[in-house]
């Protein structure tokens, strides 16, 4: 399984692949817990059934980028029957989600975006002052800003 997402790292067009989770049953004060069994220390939760599988994609493809982020290998791939056979899931409800890998590709995209001029005359003398061409520049402070209002929330 994940042997197809090494080729989404070199470009090539992987549409998703299935994750078998185990979905720990919830009441009305408690909320109904997700682990996927395949991706250590990944979990989700949500209120009913219905959003706590809804909220499991998200939380594999963050899971999936951080691995990729450390350079951590990525896990193998088990059968669902295998996951059942585990004493720990006794009792634990089963499904398989589909997550869309191409949202972790480093392909290259071209975008075309508006900016007033002299942000961009002085967004371009920056990068250049910088070794950085604009595109790099505008990559590199996304992903900077993104991870700082991620920390200010957390």
């Amino acid at each position: 399984m994940f042997s197809a997402f090494l080729f989404l790292c070199v470009g090539v067009y992987y549409p998703a692949m299935r994750f078998p989770i185990a979905i720990e049953p919830g009441n009305d004060t408690h909320a109904f817990g997700v682990v996927v069994p395949d991706l250590p220390g990944c979990f989700s939760a949500g209120d009913t059934l219905d959003e706590a599988i809804a909220n499991t994609p998200e939380a594999i493809l963050l899971h999936l980028e951080s691995l990729l982020e450390e350079d951590t290998p990525l896990p193998e791939a088990h059968p669902l029957e295998e996951h059942r056979k585990n004493p720990e899931f006794d009792g634990w409800l089963w499904a398989i989600v589909d997550v869309d890998l191409n949202a972790l590709s480093d392909k290259i995209e071209r975008v075309n975006i508006t900016l007033p001029h002299r942000v961009l005359r002085a967004l371009d003398v920056f990068a250049k002052r910088h070794g950085e061409s604009r595109s790099g520049f505008l990559a590199r402070a996304a992903l900077m800003a993104m991870r700082e209002e991620t920390k200010r929330k957390d």
